[in-house]
């Protein structure tokens, strides 16, 4: 394999060949017009480029543009070959306007790394390596897959087993039966983007039927699929269960800094298995997500700390399986520092430098004019003119590669003064100091002479002659006036400038601004006069606290009151807290200024406290301190501290704390503060309070979690019935997040009947769990108590009130009445019935409603849904569109099934548009506004009409956000002042909504702060 390095040495013995490039005329470089002459700049450089065997399109285009005076030459090399258009003409390969075109392109002679140069009489610059390839991707063998025999509630594992092809990133689905029914991915089927392998977590005897795996690449715009895999569910009698069992895992992972990257981990199981990430030593990077139900975690704009070893695990009642491997960062070069176009005086000493950073450290190799031209950094201790060159600065490492190109011109001439000569009219202010100027350009640095008329000047206690030649002269007086030339000489020629210096009097403060105080609100004035030459004008300038105030932008407390040409009084209007601190007032003519200062006193609200920080973490307190505020000139009464926890609902959602001692007085800095939840991220905060109000707020302090506790919440709402096999359904509402007080937060489940001494009890360990199911028939006729209690790490909680649930004889005898369905959507539809009202012992402990499509599924294989008996109503969803469905509902209690009710036919709507928006972005010209457009969608004969359009916008890494519908096809909105924003757009229809578009915005503020 070529590597860039092996490429890049190759062409630096190839390139700048008395053939191949113009042999360079080293000579003195000079300031005149050749000076606007400037060597190559690539503005733009060829880049990879898959070419799809296959493709329509007969050509490739390698694109090279270049800025340079005079026009650069442009020539290709292929393969370390160069590309002699001229010389060998090909048929294949033509240039236009310096990009490469290849006509027909063949892989066997032009797949390969392709170079620009570029060169002219400055130099010669060699672009950044581009690598041609040709895309393919094959079909799928012809020969019959293997059927899949599975026990119903086992998992299974299809493998797609893909062709050969590349690029490798390629899009995996998978057919069911008939194209284009693809399967979509849900808690029980995932489909791996790593081998294209589809995993059914348990079969279900629905999953019977045809599967065909389907590649898309999205590069070479081409898609193949396997010929079918029969899958054969082998229904059981008693569907057993199965521990999880991980067989989507992840491999050892190397991600680039600031990349997006996906890690797959997916259980087999029955039930079916939950998912949870975790980051071993440390919390899950704040930029991640998890989707498809938590079998992809997304790792968004990874950085160098995400680094670490990552864990997948996985459980259900029956057990717990777990993966863990490691994800390394790793970066490509970027620069730190690098060089830049530059011009030195022969015989002048130079450094030349670059620094990258990236992971693994990048090595810096240097070229000039084409040629290899050492490593590290370049040291020049006494310039030539044959130095003069392009200079290409390389950083590589095994991610990538960078460069940086400058031209380094070394140049020689006689002092001149045509660009910089000295100022014909120069001022100076008596008693003051005075520095006139002597900058011409020469190359190699001149000597200077100064002369005053025909006097010769030398350094002395009132003048001195500066090493740039400037000529600076302290206290000057009327003596001092005259015309003053500087006189520069190197072994190039010599030159002068002349300037004639007057002299003027001094500016002086008259009226200073006096101390002042005030009480927010007010407004005062801060006096400024002054004397100056009559001859010159005056300007007054005020600053506070260094900050040059702005009377155009800042009219509203500040205001410049020129009562005479030699005044300029501050008028503070509306005087806040803010504005208190060192005000100065400056004079400032064309020759001198004079400044005068006075501080500002403003009594007023408090100002905040700083430094707020925890000392000590418990389990329901902590120790706070804090350094006191500004009082603002009235003595602090009282500092309240304010919390914050990981759920509040937005950055505003502060909360007053309870402390020890109740009442913080105005010296107070520190507290206890207490009631605080156990296992609680939080932040704090303090204000202070004098006569009058509340002062600003502190900034928060960092984020604490207390230490964790056990449980003192129980469950609530916990009920129970017998289902229809006769097992035992314990159901109960979870405990919030925030009672959790500790790590591996979980139910233990208790029951026993009435006469027996002893619990039977049962530990879940999901906490988002709601019901938990005893799967051993409960005896007929009989009384069962049930209660739930809480645990975590640090023990076991209280238990809930004890529920009692009854355990009947017979199943109901009668069957629901009218029964009547309506569709939602094209996957959903609403069903009602009358209820069943029975007395013991055939009493109703809820329904069954099953539902299958009347022509094309078979009756065994219909789909249930099993509600509560207080529910005569649900919703159905997974419905086919534009299917005709049959509905039947049943009652039934821990005896079993009741006699099922007529069927109900309905037909599901047609499906959404398919197609996503395409959707635009524009911002007003003054950033206050954000307007959305796109393009409108129509329906195809066998998809739902759009009836509008839903608008989503919500703040980047929230799941909720504000909902606009519209039946145009363009919304505004005014521009959010701070962070990330993420605007989705998809079509309304009555079969549901169509495929989310998705554009992403940022806030006013850091779109200030980018200009």
């Amino acid at each position: 394999m070529v590597t860039p390095a092996m490429l890049l040495s190759v062409l630096s013995t190839l390139f700048l060949s008395v053939a191949a490039i113009k042999p360079r005329i080293f000579e003195p470089r000079i300031f005149d017009k050749e000076a606007t002459g400037f060597g190559p700049i690539f503005e733009e450089e060829p880049l990879d480029t898959v070419y799809a065997e296959d493709s329509p399109e007969n050509k490739i285009s390698m694109n090279c543009r270049v800025r340079a005076n005079p026009p650069a030459i442009i020539k290709w090399w292929l393969n370390n070959w160069e590309i002699k258009l001229m010389e060998q003409p090909d048929e294949h390969f033509s240039l236009v306007g310096g990009n490469l075109v290849i006509t027909n392109p063949d892989k066997g002679k032009h797949a390969g790394k392709y170079v620009c140069v570029a060169n002219n009489v400055y130099g010669t610059v060699i672009s950044k390596e581009a690598v041609v390839k040709f895309g393919y991707l094959n079909q799928f063998p012809t020969d019959e897959r293997e059927a899949v025999n599975v026990k119903e509630g086992q998992g299974a594992v299809l493998l797609c087993s893909p062709p050969s092809r590349y690029p490798g990133e390629v899009l995996f689905r998978w057919i069911y039966n008939d194209f284009p029914n693809f399967i979509i991915p849900d808690q029980r089927r995932f489909v791996s983007q790593t081998t294209g392998n589809l995993y059914i977590a348990k079969v279900e005897a629905s999953d019977v039927g045809n599967y065909s795996c389907f590649v898309s690449s999205p590069t070479i715009g081409k898609s193949v699929f396997s010929m079918p895999i029969p899958l054969i569910p082998q229904i059981e009698k008693e569907v057993k269960r199965y521990p999880a069992d991980i067989r989507v895992k992840f491999p050892k992972t190397y991600a680039l800094v600031h990349q997006n990257i996906t890690l797959e981990c997916f259980a087999l199981g029955n039930p079916l298995p939950h998912i949870r990430w975790r980051k071993l030593d440390a919390d899950l990077p704040p930029n991640y997500e998890v989707s498809m139900n938590g079998a992809l975690l997304h790792l968004l704009n990874v950085q160098y700390e995400d680094e670490g070893s990552y864990e997948c695990e996985t459980l259900n009642i029956k057990g717990m399986d777990w993966y863990r491997q490691w994800l390394y960062v790793e970066g490509p070069p970027e620069w730190a520092e690098h060089i830049n176009d530059t011009e030195r005086d022969v015989g002048s000493e130079l450094t030349m430098r670059c620094v990258a950073v990236g992971k693994p450290l990048p090595w810096i190799r240097w070229l000039k004019d084409g040629y290899s031209y050492g490593k590290g950094e370049l040291k020049f201790s006494s310039l030539t003119f044959e130095d003069s060159g392009m200079y290409q600065c390389i950083a590589e490492n095994e991610w990538g590669s960078i460069y940086a190109n400058a031209e380094l011109r070394v140049v020689s001439c006689a002092p001149t003064f045509i660009y910089n000569p000295v100022k014909k009219i120069l001022l100076g202010a008596e008693n003051g100091r005075v520095v006139i100027e002597c900058k011409p350009r020469a190359a190699p640095k001149p000597k200077f002479i100064w002369k005053r008329g025909s006097e010769l000047l030398n350094n002395s206690s009132r003048m001195l002659i500066w090493d740039d030649g400037s000529l600076e002269i302290l206290n000057a007086t009327k003596s001092d006036e005259g015309s003053y030339t500087c006189y520069a000489e190197n072994d190039r020629g010599k030159g002068n400038s002349t300037g004639t210096l007057t002299i003027t009097e001094a500016t002086k403060i008259t009226v200073a601004p006096s101390v002042s105080e005030a009480v927010v609100g007010d407004s005062i004035v801060l006096q400024c006069s002054a004397s100056y030459d009559p001859s010159l004008d005056i300007t007054f300038i005020w600053t506070v606290d260094s900050h040059i105030i702005n009377f155009y932008t800042e009219w509203d407390h500040y205001e410049l009151l020129r009562g005479h040409e030699s005044s300029g009084d501050l008028l503070i209007k509306n005087i806040q807290a803010k504005h208190a601190g060192r005000y100065s007032c400056t004079a400032q003519t064309i020759v001198d200024n004079a400044t005068a200062e006075a501080d500002v006193f403003v009594k007023g609200l408090p100002g905040q406290p700083g430094g707020v920080r925890v000392e000590e973490i418990g389990d329901t307190s902590v120790k706070l301190r804090w350094c006191l505020g500004s009082d603002h000139g009235n003595p602090l009464i009282q500092h309240v501290v304010q919390t914050r926890n990981f759920y509040a609902l937005d950055l505003e959602d502060w909360k007053t704390a309870s402390t020890t001692p109740v009442f913080l007085d105005g010296s107070a800095e520190s507290a206890t503060v207490v009631d605080l939840y156990p296992w609680m991220q939080y932040e704090f905060r303090v204000y202070a309070i004098n006569e009058f109000g509340a002062g600003e707020c502190s900034r928060p302090s960092i984020k604490i979690k207390t230490w964790d506790a056990r449980p003192t919440m129980a469950p609530t709402d916990v009920n129970g019935q017998v289902g229809i096999t006769g097992e035992l359904i314990v159901t109960w509402s979870p405990v919030n997040p925030q009672f959790f007080f500790g790590k591996k937060f979980g139910y233990v489940v208790a029951f026993k009947q009435h006469e027996d001494y002893e619990w039977k009890w049962s530990t879940v360990e999901d906490p988002e769990t709601r019901r938990y199911i005893y799967r051993e028939k409960m005896t007929p006729d009989t009384e069962i108590q049930v209660k739930v209690s809480t645990f975590n790490n640090k023990g076991e909680g209280p238990a809930s009130l004890i529920s009692v649930v009854f355990s009947p004889r017979h199943a109901p005898s009668e069957a629901p009445l009218d029964v009547y369905a309506r569709q939602v959507t094209s996957t959903e539809a609403l069903v009602w019935w009358l209820p069943v009202y029975q007395a013991p012992p055939n009493w109703v402990d809820g329904y069954q409603i099953r539902y299958w499509r009347k022509y094309d599924d078979n009756e065994a294989a219909a789909c249930r849904v099993l509600v509560h008996r207080m529910v005569n109503q649900t919703r159905l969803e997974n419905m086919r569109p534009d299917s005709h469905y049959l509905i039947e509902v049943r009652a039934f209690n821990g005896a079993g099934l009741g006699p099922p009710s007529e069927h109900c036919e309905m037909f599901t709507r047609r499906p959404p548009p398919s197609r996503r928006l395409r959707v635009y972005k524009y911002v007003s010209f003054n950033r206050k506004w954000l307007y959305l457009y796109w393009d409108h969608i129509y329906n195809y004969w066998n998809e739902s009409y759009v009836e509008g359009y839903k608008i989503l916008f919500r703040k980047e890494g929230e799941r909720y956000g504000k909902l606009y519908t519209t039946g145009r096809h363009y919304i505004d909105f005014s521009m959010p002042e701070t962070g990330d924003y993420v605007i989705e757009v998809r079509a309304r229809c009555e079969g549901g909504d169509g495929p989310i578009s998705q554009i992403r915005v940022q806030g006013e503020s850091f779109i200030s702060l980018l200009q």
